[in-house]
């Protein structure tokens, strides 16, 4: 049965959703935005920043599921411009092996919620339970 999670370090979701549902074999993580961030505030505007701060949430968020983002196998990213592709993709590699990306897909979504530039969603392996 899932297991459905609201990160207690993150506001409470204004949708009906959770922000991971967790399986037997993965962990789905909702978009995030800095805006969802209380240190997020100040990054709005840079995509670098932006990108940075999410992917280190997601980051922690995966490890408290004894995960990591060498679990990830999808990712899905949503761009307010697509122009920021070249700038996001800089930060988005730092985070991952070379040459071990997860699958993804990015998309231009012009009204990101909390005028964010970018959102977040991936979808990792769970470590087994023995």
């Amino acid at each position: 049965m899932p297991q459905f999670i609201n990160d207690p370090t993150l506001p409470k979701p204004d949708f009906p959703g959770s922000h991971m549902v967790i399986d037997d074999h993965y962990v789905f993580i909702s978009g995030l935005t800095v805006a969802d961030l209380s240190n997020g505030h100040a990054a709005k505007g840079d995509i670098k920043e932006e990108t940075r701060l999410v992917m280190r949430e997601l980051e922690r968020m995966l490890n408290q599921e004894e995960g990591s983002l060498a679990d990830v196998v999808r990712v899905d990213i949503h761009l307010a411009d697509l122009k920021d592709l070249s700038a996001m993709n800089t930060i988005y590699a730092e985070f991952f092996e070379p040459d071990c990306y997860p699958a993804r897909t990015c998309t231009e979504s012009p009204s990101i919620c909390g005028s964010s530039r970018l959102e977040i969603t991936l979808m990792a392996k769970r470590a087994s339970r023995d």
